[in-house]
Parts: C-alpha cells; sequence; structure tokens
C-alpha cells in the first residue's frame, strides 16, 4: 500500500491525497473477480498507516471479515505525484516497508489457487525470493513489473533505469505486464524481447499503450496481436482526464478474467471498471 500526494492532475484542485497503488488493483480485482474467487491480502503497511489501510481493505467484498492487512514497523511507503502533463508526472517516494523474503511469503501461498504480483516500490521483493516463489508455487502468477524499471535517487525522486536481468524476471511469471516506456528500456525489439521472456518460461507478455490500448505477445511460434483501446468518443472514456493507477487496474482486472477463463484476447479488452471504481479510493 502506498499514500499518494498528487499535484496537478486537476489544475483547479489542490494537492490531493489518497490510497494509490496496489488500492487500485484490489478494486479492480474485487470489481471482476468470478463470485467464488476470495482476494488474500499479502500485503505488508507500516504501523503510521495500518489502522486507515485496514480500513480501506473492509470496503472489498471480496475479502473474509477478518482479513488485515501485514503490519510492519517501518514507516508506510509515501509517494508525491506532480504531473507535468496527462500523461508525464515526477514521483518521489519515501517510507521503508521491508521487502518479502521467501521463509516470509513461501508460508503464505500454498493454500493459494493464483497470485497477482505487483511492484509498487519496486522493492517488494528481490531476483532470488522470485525464483523461490516460481519454484515453490505451482498456480497462476501474473505480475505487473512497473516499479522494477524506476532506480531511486537519495532524494527519493523514481528515475527510469533498465532491468538488469529481465529476461529471467519475467521466467518468474505466467503473464507479465509491463508499459511501452519499459519495453523500450529493454531494447529497440519487441519481438525479441519478448522470445527472451517467453524461452524463460513466461508465457505471455503484454504491454500496455495508453490510449492506444495493449499489446500482446504468446506463444511458439510468437503470435502478436494489438488490441485498441476504446473509442475516445465512447462515453464515459471522452471525460477521463486522470491516467493515475490507469495499469493497477488495467493488471487487476486482466488478471481477474484471466482467472475467470477468458481468453488473453477477451481479457485485455475488458472495460467498464471506470463507474465502479469511481470514488472508490477516498481519502478515509
Amino acid at each position: 500500500m502506498v499514500w499518494d500526494t498528487i499535484y496537478g492532475r486537476d489544475p483547479a484542485q489542490a494537492a490531493v491525497q489518497e490510497w494509490g497503488g496496489i488500492s487500485y488493483a484490489l478494486a479492480a480485482l474485487d470489481a471482476t473477480l468470478p463470485q467464488d474467487w476470495e482476494i488474500v491480502p499479502l500485503i505488508k503497511v507500516g504501523r503510521d498507516l495500518a489502522p486507515q489501510a485496514n480500513q480501506f481493505l473492509r470496503t472489498l467484498r471480496r475479502t473474509t471479515h477478518d482479513a488485515r492487512f501485514i503490519e510492519v514497523p517501518e514507516p508506510n511507503n509515501r509517494v508525491t505525484l506532480r504531473y507535468e502533463s496527462a500523461e508525464r508526472r515526477c514521483e518521489q517516494m519515501s517510507g521503508g516497508v521491508s521487502p518479502w523474503t521467501w521463509p516470509e511469503l513461501g508460508p503464505l501461498v500454498q493454500d493459494l489457487d493464483a497470485v497477482y504480483v505487483n511492484f509498487i516500490s519496486g522493492f517488494e521483493m528481490n531476483l532470488d525470493t522470485a525464483q523461490l516463489l516460481r519454484r515453490g508455487f505451482p498456480g497462476f502468477v501474473y505480475a505487473d513489473l512497473h516499479s522494477l524499471f524506476l532506480a531511486k535517487e537519495p532524494d527519493g525522486t523514481r528515475v527510469p533505469s533498465p532491468l538488469p536481468q529481465a529476461p529471467t524476471w519475467f521466467g518468474c511469471f505466467n503473464v507479465v505486464q509491463l508499459n511501452e516506456d519499459e519495453m523500450r528500456q529493454l531494447g529497440p525489439d519487441p519481438l525479441a524481447i519478448a522470445a527472451d521472456a517467453l524461452r524463460q518460461g513466461c508465457s505471455t507478455l503484454c504491454v500496455t499503450l495508453g490510449k492506444r490500448g495493449a499489446a500482446y505477445f504468446t506463444g511458439n511460434p510468437i503470435r502478436t496481436q494489438l488490441i485498441p483501446g476504446p473509442a475516445m468518443h465512447q462515453a464515459p472514456f471522452d471525460q477521463i482526464v486522470d491516467p493515475t493507477g490507469c495499469g493497477d487496474v488495467f493488471g487487476g482486472a486482466v488478471a481477474a478474467m484471466l482467472l475467470a477463463g477468458a481468453s488473453i484476447e477477451d481479457a485485455l479488452r475488458t472495460t467498464g471498471l471506470r463507474d465502479h471504481l469511481m470514488g472508490k479510493l477516498a481519502v478515509v
């Protein structure tokens, strides 16, 4: 969980404070999962914001009544976002929630059917732990690698940084999500990047393309397709001005659709979440 302070998202408003990051994905999973699925949060929160985080958790329908985040003594992760344009922003992170180790995580995943991993800070686990998760958990694993592609400056500013051993990371998960900028950091040839990922054991690579939609790579030989985004003239999409959390909502919805048995093409076409999620992540 991360607490966001957002400047410039709406020039007419002062800074907004709200839950960000994995909260968007949780809301999307909650809205999209089939009725017989239950969300088990394996998420660390700092002691300073644990009560508020658990209050948010109680707003979800697909968790048990006693579900709680895992409280740690370190200060919770907080992010200041300053929008430079609708699609460009400066991000600065503080806090120090500790990463998962396999001795911590392993016992918690044994009874699960699937795992959704979202690298919100980029420090959720190291590569060794991700490899142990792949070897120790036989079920489906979906991963959004977003913040693995961000280094952290001494003042907390996040800057783009290529991901070392990217194909090995990809091989730790069944389905991997990244965005267009992150794909470019890996090299100029998307097919070669996808081929490296699929050779490592990843079954599908999804690349989000903003308003243009998303593309996927899967199979041997590799099959790829662009799934266009919704037509901008179709309400309510013509009113969308806030991109915060779009990748997280996308990932949660796609993972949920795949767990429901949808094809990758149908999962990437998932729409209709905006009205459900509007207002759900407000300050508490």
